[in-house]
């Protein structure tokens, strides 16, 4: 278990999870997380138009409710997912039950799942543990990371992330300001979140922010974050990210604060790269930094296309200097480019330049350097002042493994 200091945990909400009996582990596979009082709420989901019931739904109520949320419902094990009206069924179902003990409209319920797509949800097993559930749950540092650990399939370890920052108050004081986060994702990882197994993202903070501020500052912070990572190329059902602000500090944010958007987008960053230091089978993290593109989006292109490139990711995993794997995913990445300008490092080390085998280029230091658990790769395509930073994985057989078994 983590050290969470119960100084990060804001203030306002509480916390809980148990075992419902969806995991064939036996864990805990059901988590609640609950306001005080209704919290202004902010959401992105996958774009994926195969759709998960519980995102139809949270889209539901959070037009219903005008942005906001009372209760967070979550399980593990199952993604509710293909199994048509009767997942829409169990989703509603959770929602009307969690509304009914803790005193709110179902609409200001928010269900969320992970796991096997395809497999009918037995709601009447997350029905029946919530009473006990509710009566376990509390706001310390223990309880939150209870919500941490009940989340998890595939990943090896509970993702959190925290920051403090100080606002001013009504009356001119300072006040501090909360924000503490948690995740799941290690499979099934290369969010599109939208407008713009599966990642799902809670951020909770106890400032006070109305619901289309705290959308913007949502959007702002998963530009660079959530949407600039990827394991395996593969967009879930299920990717969702939730921001709660339950105005428990006094201090209100409005818009164009930069120390919030900044602690914020710190908070998803660290939580972007725990996922993919979590990846399954995997045995490299990789900073791609792309440069001197036409445009942001061009930057993005080539990214993507590299990270998402099987001969790319193999050869990382065997430490493979191949650098010519690179310069063709570049080529069909669709972003504007002139093959005699391209500039490569690995690290400091120079490998391609203007196009070419770089004069320098020492294939043994760079096979060195490629064995490290982490390290980058900076791309300069000298188009342009468009750029992005984005994290990925190498691909390995224990990758294939994972996968191969999952359901079985």
């Amino acid at each position: 278990m983590s050290d969470i200091s119960p100084f990060l945990i804001p203030r306002g909400f509480r916390f809980g999870a148990t075992k419902a009996g969806l995991k064939a582990s036996g864990r805990t596979d059901f988590a609640l997380i609950v306001a005080d009082a209704p919290a202004s709420a902010a959401a992105a989901f996958t774009a994926n138009r195969v759709t998960a019931a519980p995102l139809i739904v949270d889209k539901e109520h959070l037009r219903a409710t005008g942005g906001k949320v009372r209760v967070v419902a979550i399980n593990a094990g199952n993604a509710n997912c293909a199994a048509g009206q009767a997942g829409l069924d169990a989703a509603r179902a959770t929602c009307e039950a969690a509304a009914k003990l803790f005193g709110c409209s179902p609409q200001q319920v928010f269900p969320s799942s992970t796991g096997i797509i395809g497999v009918p949800l037995p709601a009447e097993k997350l029905i029946a543990a919530m009473p006990d559930l509710a009566e376990q749950m509390g706001a310390e540092s223990d309880h939150f990371q209870q919500v941490a650990e009940a989340i998890l399939t595939t990943d090896t370890v509970e993702k959190t992330a925290f920051a403090r920052i100080e606002v001013d108050g009504p009356n001119g004081e300072t006040r501090e300001v909360r924000i503490a986060a948690t995740c799941k994702g290690a499979g099934m990882i290369h969010p599109q979140l939208v407008p713009h197994a599966t990642m799902l993202v809670y951020v909770l903070t106890d400032a006070a922010v109305e619901p289309p501020v705290l959308d913007g500052y949502l959007r702002q912070a998963i530009e660079v974050s959530f949407n600039r990572i990827s394991v395996d190329g593969d967009t879930s059902t299920n990717d969702t990210v939730l921001l709660l602000a339950s105005g428990a500090s006094g201090a209100t944010v409005e818009a164009g604060n930069v120390e919030f958007a900044e602690a914020l987008t710190q908070v998803c960053t660290s939580l972007a790269r725990q996922i993919v230091a979590d990846g399954e089978g995997i045995t490299h993290v990789v900073e791609l930094r792309i440069d001197g593109a036409a445009t942001d989006a061009d930057a993005l292109r080539v990214a993507k296309a590299i990270a998402h490139s099987p001969l790319v990711k193999t050869a990382w995993a065997g430490c493979d200097p191949n650098w010519g794997r690179l310069v063709a995913a570049i080529g069909y990445s669709g972003a504007e480019i002139d093959p005699d300008r391209i500039d490569i490092w690995f690290g400091e080390l120079r490998i391609c330049r203007d196009g070419g085998r770089a004069a320098e280029f020492d294939e043994a230091a760079a096979h060195t350097y490629l064995r490290q658990t982490e390290f980058s790769i900076a791309i300069h395509l000298n188009q342009g002042a468009g750029k992005c930073v984005f994290w990925t994985t190498d691909l390995t057989t224990e990758y294939i493994h994972i996968n191969a078994d999952y359901s079985t």
